[in-house]
């Protein structure tokens, strides 16, 4: 009750919040309520799932308050909507990637779902992809468009093609989100909010899934 709540508050604190801190503590949140959530089985995999969350999540966490941080120092801005130093731009883009689990930061995302239970793996796949793309909606005129495009092309391609090539459930539904999420963040530069109709789409197929 209380991890759910949690990730409840999270969530809504993250994708309420016009200052940074603000946005970053509900990222932290989140992250703090899944982990009980991922290792409850007790199991040497789900324990090792919780742990590679963990230390993924914290240095992403880390490198989008850095990312402020240095906007804050050259702009004196610490509004999400006003990230406008090239730098913060480049790291922002960096974080977010890191946290949704694009190519070439996606290694994390299979592995996490394969020592995870099945409803643990349907609120990671969706739940916990909300807050940073709600980030993504809220950045996506400053963010960095080049590095963008390449991180979605890649994850689109190489989502597909690796998730030909298994045979457990659980990461070929991990494979998938990374596919998916290479098309959102490249409709995100174009048309956000088709982006966030794809991300809901995608979000009931996948409980679908999971849920049978």
């Amino acid at each position: 009750l209380i991890s759910i709540s949690s990730l409840l508050l999270g969530t809504t604190i993250t994708i309420s919040s016009n200052h940074w801190m603000m946005a970053w503590t509900g990222l932290e949140i989140n992250t703090l309520a899944i982990l009980p959530l991922i290792s409850k089985p007790h199991h040497p995999r789900a324990i090792e799932a919780a742990t590679k969350y963990f230390l993924v999540q914290a240095a992403a966490s880390t490198l989008l308050l850095f990312s402020s941080t240095t906007n804050a120092l050259f702009t004196g801005q610490w509004n999400v909507t006003q990230l406008t130093h090239p730098t913060s731009c480049l790291l922002l883009t960096t974080a977010i990637s890191i946290k949704l689990g694009l190519v070439p930061f996606h290694f994390w995302f299979p592995e996490v779902l394969q020592g995870s239970s099945l409803m643990t793996s349907l609120l990671l796949a969706t739940a916990m992809k909300f807050p940073p793309i709600a980030l993504l909606l809220m950045t996506s005129p400053s963010l960095n468009h080049t590095l963008l495009t390449t991180m979605a092309i890649a994850s689109a391609a190489l989502g597909g093609w690796t998730g030909l090539n298994q045979t457990q459930v659980r990461k070929i539904l991990a494979f998938s989100s990374i596919s998916h999420l290479g098309w959102m963040t490249i409709i995100i530069i174009y048309n956000p909010k088709l982006t966030l109709i794809t991300f809901y789409l995608y979000c009931m197929m996948t409980a679908a899934t999971l849920l049978t």
